[in-house]
């Protein structure tokens, strides 16, 4: 009787034992000051994680810059110094060139298509194929629509009012792109802009959507706005997790993440469109001049963009064979999307070569 009471006894300890492993606590941490809005999404995607995972996991969040500086939290997530990183996939260009288009495209994809293509085309698996280099999982959990464009003092009306600008601007293939048209990339966090742009260190600078730029107060040291930005036609935003971290979550709990991460995504379209309509009205009431750049100078830019994302996409397999994903996505979804126009979901792009980035990727 006593040899059951226990034996009873530590099968009891070990259940509790069981069930306290199963008990997870992680900090994570953001690219993004609370200054500007899109810690907003990250914000959003946390509150959902704890109540969907319930005392499973308790994700306790810390804005960008209060743990490790915005640069470092890549590292941070890679050594497990924090277990979760929100961030924008592009940031890690100099580490893989596959993360830019993992964070955005020129005048390719918009935020519909890139939601299409991590859903139901494959993309969350190129996701965590390329962050999974650096033994990380990598739930996509926010996505906005194209860039509001540069914000300048002098009016930039076509692309030669580009040349000899020293422009902020994100992304690989948009430097390069820049560059081609005769102005300079210059490379800074989102919250150095507002200085810069005051002191007239650069000549002008994009960061997001409408309403992250009137948080950052561009509107205060800036005259004008060329719009639309074509050098960034969407953007994706979600969390890095530490591999080993991730594996010692159950399988439920795993499953709460990426329910989370899919609700946010859509949340985040919504939130960020209501708020871009909101502070495109706000720049007009502080004066802002806003000028568009006209339907010729748009196809040039396209065609100048095919050529860039083939040449840098032909620089590296990994790149290559993202590209050649979401080509083939909108190769696919263009038979129903243009037989549907005009009640269907964006444009289908006059887009790169797709037997050209083909071949890179093989």
């Amino acid at each position: 009787m006593k040899m059951k009471s226990t034996l009873a006894g530590l099968a009891l300890c070990a259940g509790f034992a069981t069930q306290a492993a199963a008990q997870e606590n992680w900090t994570m941490t953001t690219t993004w000051p609370t200054s500007l809005e899109l810690i907003e999404m990250d914000k959003h995607f946390v509150d959902l994680a704890n109540k969907l995972t319930g005392d499973d996991l308790t994700i306790e969040f810390f804005e960008g810059g209060s743990l490790v500086p915005a640069g470092e939290v890549f590292g941070a997530v890679e050594s497990n110094t924090v277990q979760a990183g929100a961030d924008w996939p592009g940031y890690w260009a100099g580490r893989n060139s596959a993360f830019s288009p993992l964070a955005t495209t020129a005048s390719l994809f918009n935020a519909v298509d890139y939601v299409n293509w991590i859903e139901q085309w494959g993309g969350k698996e190129l996701y965590n194929e390329i962050y999974g280099k650096f033994g990380m999982v990598y739930l996509p959990y926010g996505v906005t629509n194209n860039e509001s464009g540069f914000r300048t003092n002098e009016q930039i009306v076509t692309l030669e009012d580009l040349k000899g600008k020293r422009l902020r601007l994100s992304g690989l293939e948009q430097g390069r792109l820049l560059e081609k048209l005769g102005g300079s990339q210059v490379s800074m966090a989102g919250g150095e802009i507002y200085q810069s742009l005051e002191r007239g260190v650069i000549d002008g600078a994009e960061f997001s959507t409408p309403n992250v730029d009137f948080s950052g107060g561009f509107q205060q040291v800036t005259k004008y706005w060329a719009t639309p930005g074509w050098h960034q036609s969407a953007s994706i935003f979600g969390v890095m997790i530490n591999k080993g971290a991730w594996d010692a979550l159950s399988d439920e709990t795993r499953e709460a993440l990426e329910i989370a991460a899919q609700a946010n995504l859509v949340w985040s379209l919504s939130f960020t469109e209501k708020r871009a309509t909101e502070a495109y009205q706000q720049f007009i009431d502080a004066g802002i001049e806003i000028n568009r750049y006209d339907d010729e100078t748009l196809a040039k830019v396209q065609e100048m963009a095919n050529e860039t994302i083939e040449e840098t996409a032909c620089e590296n397999p990994d790149s290559a064979k993202v590209y050649l994903s979401q080509l083939e996505y909108l190769a696919d979804y263009a038979k129903w999307r243009d037989a549907s126009a005009p009640f269907n979901l964006g444009r289908t792009p006059n887009g790169p070569d797709i037997e050209k980035i083909r071949a890179c990727a093989e």
